[in-house]
Protein backbone atom coordinates (compact mmCIF):
# COMPACT_ATOMS: atom_id res chain seq x y z
CA UNK A 1 0.00 0.00 0.00
CA UNK A 2 1.38 3.34 -0.93
CA UNK A 3 0.40 6.28 1.30
CA UNK A 4 0.14 9.57 0.51
CA UNK A 5 -0.40 13.10 2.06
CA UNK A 6 -1.84 16.03 0.42
CA UNK A 7 -3.31 19.06 0.05
CA UNK A 8 -6.34 19.98 -2.36
CA UNK A 9 -8.48 23.41 -2.12
CA UNK A 10 -6.53 23.92 1.47
CA UNK A 11 -7.38 21.09 2.95
CA UNK A 12 -4.78 18.44 3.75
CA UNK A 13 -5.26 14.61 4.28
CA UNK A 14 -4.01 11.38 3.88
CA UNK A 15 -4.83 8.93 0.76
CA UNK A 16 -4.04 5.49 -0.89
CA UNK A 17 -2.15 5.42 -4.19
CA UNK A 18 -4.04 3.47 -6.57
CA UNK A 19 -2.86 2.95 -10.13
CA UNK A 20 0.77 1.81 -11.79
CA UNK A 21 3.72 4.68 -11.28
CA UNK A 22 5.77 2.65 -13.62
CA UNK A 23 7.05 4.89 -16.16
CA UNK A 24 4.70 4.15 -19.07
CA UNK A 25 1.92 2.81 -17.62
CA UNK A 26 -1.50 3.25 -18.26
CA UNK A 27 -4.10 5.23 -16.85
CA UNK A 28 -3.77 7.62 -14.34
CA UNK A 29 -3.13 7.11 -10.22
CA UNK A 30 -5.47 8.23 -8.17
CA UNK A 31 -5.95 9.14 -4.59
CA UNK A 32 -8.30 7.01 -2.22
CA UNK A 33 -8.98 9.71 0.76
CA UNK A 34 -8.23 8.07 3.93
CA UNK A 35 -10.57 8.32 6.91
CA UNK A 36 -8.81 9.36 9.83
CA UNK A 37 -4.56 9.23 10.07
CA UNK A 38 -2.56 6.15 8.61
CA UNK A 39 -1.14 5.46 12.27
CA UNK A 40 -4.08 3.72 13.50
CA UNK A 41 -6.93 1.32 12.02
CA UNK A 42 -8.24 2.94 9.13
CA UNK A 43 -11.24 3.38 6.02
CA UNK A 44 -11.10 4.72 2.93
CA UNK A 45 -13.60 6.94 1.84
CA UNK A 46 -13.87 5.74 -1.59
CA UNK A 47 -13.87 9.58 -2.32
CA UNK A 48 -10.95 9.23 -5.39
CA UNK A 49 -9.17 12.37 -6.61
CA UNK A 50 -6.75 12.58 -9.38
CA UNK A 51 -3.51 12.99 -7.98
CA UNK A 52 -2.72 15.31 -11.01
CA UNK A 53 -5.18 17.63 -9.02
CA UNK A 54 -3.32 17.76 -5.51
CA UNK A 55 0.10 19.02 -3.95
CA UNK A 56 2.12 16.44 -2.79
CA UNK A 57 3.49 17.11 0.63
CA UNK A 58 5.92 15.51 2.98
CA UNK A 59 4.31 11.67 3.22
CA UNK A 60 4.90 12.55 7.51
CA UNK A 61 5.77 15.56 9.41
CA UNK A 62 7.98 13.76 11.62
CA UNK A 63 8.63 14.63 15.48
CA UNK A 64 12.46 13.98 14.59
CA UNK A 65 14.52 12.51 12.10
CA UNK A 66 17.57 10.42 13.19
CA UNK A 67 19.63 9.72 10.48
CA UNK A 68 22.60 7.63 10.42
CA UNK A 69 26.35 8.41 9.23
CA UNK A 70 28.64 6.17 7.29
CA UNK A 71 26.59 2.92 6.82
CA UNK A 72 28.23 1.95 3.42
CA UNK A 73 31.68 1.59 3.80
CA UNK A 74 32.15 3.09 -0.05
CA UNK A 75 30.46 6.31 1.14
CA UNK A 76 32.53 6.27 4.22
CA UNK A 77 35.74 5.54 2.22
CA UNK A 78 35.13 8.02 -0.30
CA UNK A 79 35.00 10.63 2.45
CA UNK A 80 38.41 9.39 3.73
CA UNK A 81 36.72 8.10 6.39
CA UNK A 82 36.66 4.12 8.34
CA UNK A 83 32.98 2.58 8.94
CA UNK A 84 32.67 3.54 12.77
CA UNK A 85 32.66 1.20 15.29
CA UNK A 86 28.80 2.04 16.12
CA UNK A 87 26.31 3.97 14.18
CA UNK A 88 26.93 7.18 13.65
CA UNK A 89 23.78 9.58 14.81
CA UNK A 90 22.76 12.74 14.44
CA UNK A 91 19.26 14.56 14.17
CA UNK A 92 17.68 16.63 11.45
CA UNK A 93 14.82 19.13 13.07
CA UNK A 94 11.16 19.15 11.54
CA UNK A 95 11.75 22.30 9.67
CA UNK A 96 14.19 20.69 7.61
CA UNK A 97 11.48 18.53 6.30
CA UNK A 98 10.11 19.21 2.57
CA UNK A 99 8.30 17.46 0.09
CA UNK A 100 8.30 16.29 -2.92
CA UNK A 101 8.47 19.09 -5.85
CA UNK A 102 8.98 21.43 -2.98
CA UNK A 103 12.78 23.19 -3.62
CA UNK A 104 15.78 23.09 -1.49
CA UNK A 105 17.17 26.24 -0.67
CA UNK A 106 21.15 26.44 -0.86
CA UNK A 107 22.50 27.69 2.67
CA UNK A 108 24.45 30.80 2.38
CA UNK A 109 26.20 29.84 4.97
CA UNK A 110 28.13 26.83 2.44
CA UNK A 111 29.57 26.89 -0.78
CA UNK A 112 29.78 22.61 -0.99
CA UNK A 113 26.62 21.68 -1.15
CA UNK A 114 25.79 17.81 -1.73
CA UNK A 115 23.00 15.33 -2.53
CA UNK A 116 22.80 11.66 -0.28
CA UNK A 117 20.59 9.48 -1.58
CA UNK A 118 18.50 7.63 1.25
CA UNK A 119 16.38 4.68 2.13
CA UNK A 120 14.14 6.38 5.13
CA UNK A 121 12.20 4.68 7.67
CA UNK A 122 8.53 5.74 8.72
CA UNK A 123 7.60 4.50 12.72
CA UNK A 124 4.15 3.64 12.97
CA UNK A 125 3.79 3.32 16.43
CA UNK A 126 5.39 4.50 19.94
CA UNK A 127 7.90 2.31 20.69
CA UNK A 128 11.47 2.25 22.89
CA UNK A 129 13.54 -0.59 23.29
CA UNK A 130 12.37 -2.38 20.53
CA UNK A 131 13.84 -6.21 20.35
CA UNK A 132 15.09 -7.35 16.99
CA UNK A 133 12.13 -9.86 16.35
CA UNK A 134 10.05 -7.04 16.76
CA UNK A 135 11.26 -4.15 14.72
CA UNK A 136 9.25 -4.77 11.91
CA UNK A 137 5.96 -4.89 14.16
CA UNK A 138 6.76 -0.79 14.68
CA UNK A 139 7.64 0.27 11.17
CA UNK A 140 5.01 1.81 9.25
CA UNK A 141 6.68 1.69 5.70
CA UNK A 142 9.29 3.33 3.85
CA UNK A 143 10.24 6.18 1.55
CA UNK A 144 12.60 8.08 -0.36
CA UNK A 145 15.01 10.61 1.43
CA UNK A 146 17.62 13.24 0.37
CA UNK A 147 20.08 14.11 3.26
CA UNK A 148 20.98 17.12 1.88
CA UNK A 149 24.80 18.36 3.31
CA UNK A 150 26.49 21.43 3.16
CA UNK A 151 29.68 19.23 3.07
CA UNK A 152 32.29 22.28 3.42
CA UNK A 153 30.13 23.27 7.14
CA UNK A 154 30.15 19.61 8.18
CA UNK A 155 34.30 19.43 8.08
CA UNK A 156 35.06 22.44 9.90
CA UNK A 157 31.99 22.32 12.75
CA UNK A 158 32.32 19.36 15.07
CA UNK A 159 28.56 18.93 15.15
CA UNK A 160 26.54 18.49 12.20
CA UNK A 161 23.35 20.22 13.48
CA UNK A 162 24.15 23.23 10.84
CA UNK A 163 25.42 21.30 8.24
CA UNK A 164 22.66 18.52 7.64
CA UNK A 165 19.59 20.47 9.61
CA UNK A 166 19.11 23.53 8.06
CA UNK A 167 15.52 24.22 6.24
CA UNK A 168 14.48 22.30 3.39
CA UNK A 169 17.69 19.58 3.83
CA UNK A 170 15.62 16.60 4.38
CA UNK A 171 13.37 16.31 1.58
CA UNK A 172 10.83 13.10 1.85
CA UNK A 173 8.45 11.12 -0.52
CA UNK A 174 6.73 11.20 -2.57
CA UNK A 175 4.54 8.60 -0.51
CA UNK A 176 5.22 5.36 1.88
CA UNK A 177 5.37 2.16 0.54
CA UNK A 178 3.87 0.14 3.61
CA UNK A 179 4.38 -3.64 1.82
CA UNK A 180 8.22 -3.70 0.99
CA UNK A 181 11.33 -5.89 1.86
CA UNK A 182 14.07 -3.19 2.61
CA UNK A 183 16.92 -5.78 2.59
CA UNK A 184 17.86 -5.54 -1.68
CA UNK A 185 16.63 -2.70 -3.01
CA UNK A 186 18.50 -0.76 -5.59
CA UNK A 187 18.95 3.26 -4.54
CA UNK A 188 19.77 5.97 -7.62
CA UNK A 189 20.68 9.72 -7.18
CA UNK A 190 20.35 11.78 -10.54
CA UNK A 191 21.43 15.37 -11.09
CA UNK A 192 19.61 16.97 -14.28
CA UNK A 193 19.38 13.41 -15.19
CA UNK A 194 22.59 12.52 -14.76
CA UNK A 195 22.82 9.15 -12.42
CA UNK A 196 25.72 10.16 -9.63
CA UNK A 197 25.10 7.27 -7.25
CA UNK A 198 23.94 3.76 -7.45
CA UNK A 199 23.87 1.25 -4.85
CA UNK A 200 22.37 -1.25 -3.00
CA UNK A 201 20.21 -1.62 0.68
CA UNK A 202 22.16 -5.08 0.48
CA UNK A 203 25.32 -2.69 1.09
CA UNK A 204 24.36 -1.14 4.73
CA UNK A 205 26.75 -2.30 7.34
CA UNK A 206 24.21 -1.91 9.75
CA UNK A 207 20.37 -3.45 8.87
CA UNK A 208 17.08 -1.67 9.90
CA UNK A 209 16.80 -4.29 12.23
CA UNK A 210 20.11 -2.83 13.73
CA UNK A 211 19.55 0.81 13.53
CA UNK A 212 15.94 0.47 15.46
CA UNK A 213 17.14 -1.68 18.27
CA UNK A 214 20.01 0.99 18.60
CA UNK A 215 17.84 3.77 18.71
CA UNK A 216 15.51 2.79 20.49
CA UNK A 217 17.51 2.09 23.08
CA UNK A 218 18.27 5.15 24.00
CA UNK A 219 14.83 6.99 23.18
CA UNK A 220 11.57 7.16 22.33
CA UNK A 221 10.36 6.75 19.00
CA UNK A 222 6.90 7.93 18.05
CA UNK A 223 4.57 7.43 14.64
CA UNK A 224 6.16 9.50 12.30
CA UNK A 225 8.98 9.58 13.24
CA UNK A 226 11.88 8.95 10.35
CA UNK A 227 15.30 6.96 10.61
CA UNK A 228 17.57 7.91 7.57
CA UNK A 229 19.43 4.69 7.33
CA UNK A 230 22.91 5.90 5.12
CA UNK A 231 23.52 6.87 1.60
CA UNK A 232 25.53 5.19 -1.00
CA UNK A 233 28.70 6.14 -2.26
CA UNK A 234 28.49 8.89 -5.06
CA UNK A 235 27.74 11.89 -3.12
CA UNK A 236 28.65 15.11 -5.20
CA UNK A 237 27.78 18.76 -5.63
CA UNK A 238 24.44 20.39 -6.02
CA UNK A 239 24.04 23.80 -7.92
CA UNK A 240 21.29 26.25 -7.87
CA UNK A 241 19.39 25.22 -10.51
CA UNK A 242 19.86 21.52 -10.61
CA UNK A 243 17.09 18.80 -10.06
CA UNK A 244 18.06 16.17 -7.97
CA UNK A 245 16.37 13.29 -7.94
CA UNK A 246 15.92 10.26 -5.81
CA UNK A 247 14.66 6.58 -6.89
CA UNK A 248 14.63 3.74 -5.28
CA UNK A 249 13.29 0.33 -5.80
CA UNK A 250 9.98 -0.40 -4.87
CA UNK A 251 9.03 3.25 -3.74
CA UNK A 252 8.57 5.88 -6.78
CA UNK A 253 10.75 9.00 -7.09
CA UNK A 254 11.53 11.94 -5.49
CA UNK A 255 13.13 14.51 -7.09
CA UNK A 256 13.68 18.59 -6.02
CA UNK A 257 14.95 21.75 -7.66
CA UNK A 258 17.61 23.25 -5.56
CA UNK A 259 17.17 27.36 -5.75
CA UNK A 260 19.23 29.93 -4.29
CA UNK A 261 18.02 31.09 -0.86
CA UNK A 262 15.67 34.01 -0.70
Amino acid sequence: MRIARFSIDGNVAFGVVEGDAAPGAEGELVLDIIKGIPFADFELSGTKVPLSKVRLLPPVLPNKVVAIGRNYAEHAAELGHAVPDAPITFFKPSTSVVGPGDPIAYPSFSQDLHHEAELAVVIGRMCREVPRERVKDVILGYTCANDVTARDVQQREQQWARAKGFDSSCPLGPWIETDLDPSDLTIQCTVNGEQRQLGRTSDMVRSIEDLVVHISEAMTLLPGDVILTGTPAGVGPLNVGDEVAVTIEGIGTLTNKVIKRG
